[in-house]
């Protein structure tokens, strides 16, 4: 037996599956400015990286959030990674505040200038991408019609890393104890070395 739904015409179930099915997901916690100076810092539940040469990154905006505003104005914005020490924090600049409050103050966080982009990183992230935005695309369904959700997409144009990651100049992912969102209202993991396992590509 399997529960089958079509999403146009609701899951019958107490809470929506799909974010807990396609998880668990990096989270982007994208800092920007906006074009009055203003800085902001928010995570977005739907981030990933969408191309290795060169590198572009995207987060997905449900709703003209301010991050999206901001990059519109400036064409920037900056990934910070979230690990375990700063999952509260990341959780704070979560908050529904207004355009003109600063989620680095709220959330007790050092913005930190960055060496390409005119938009501060996290300092206390152990890892940053720069981005300079390629595309911002409105999403739209089978229908064609628009939906009010903006897919931002940038190219990293500078990367921070934590020398303590690099182990013989490989980043340590299992050691980082990155912090992935899962579903329901407050599910979250994290990835430690008791998840690593590696398997090689099959040779031609």
């Amino acid at each position: 037996m399997t529960h089958f739904y079509e999403p146009r015409l609701g899951h019958g179930l107490p809470h929506d599956p799909f974010n807990a099915i396609v998880g668990p997901r990096p989270i982007g916690w994208v800092s920007t400015r906006s074009a009055q100076g203003v800085l902001n810092l928010a995570p977005y539940s739907f981030f990933t990286a969408f191309n290795y040469i060169p590198p572009i990154v995207g987060f997905s905006s449900i709703g003209a959030k301010d991050s999206l505003r901001n990059v519109q104005e400036t064409g920037s914005f900056v990934w910070n990674l979230v690990t375990r020490p700063l999952a509260d924090a990341m959780n704070q600049t979560c908050a529904p505040v207004g355009p003109e409050v600063n989620e680095f103050e709220l959330a007790g966080l050092t913005p930190a200038p960055s060496r390409v982009v005119d938009v501060p990183r996290v300092a206390e992230s152990p890892v940053s991408f720069e981005c300079r935005c390629t595309q911002i695309v409105q999403l739209e369904g089978i229908d064609k019609q628009k939906v009010e959700t903006w897919l931002v997409l940038g190219e990293v144009v500078g990367i921070h890393i934590a020398e303590h990651l690099l182990k013989d100049g490989v980043y340590d992912t299992a050691n980082a104890h990155h912090v992935l969102r899962g579903g329901g209202p407050a599910d979250y993991f994290t990835v430690g070395p008791e998840q690593l396992f590696r398997m090689w590509r099959p040779k031609a």
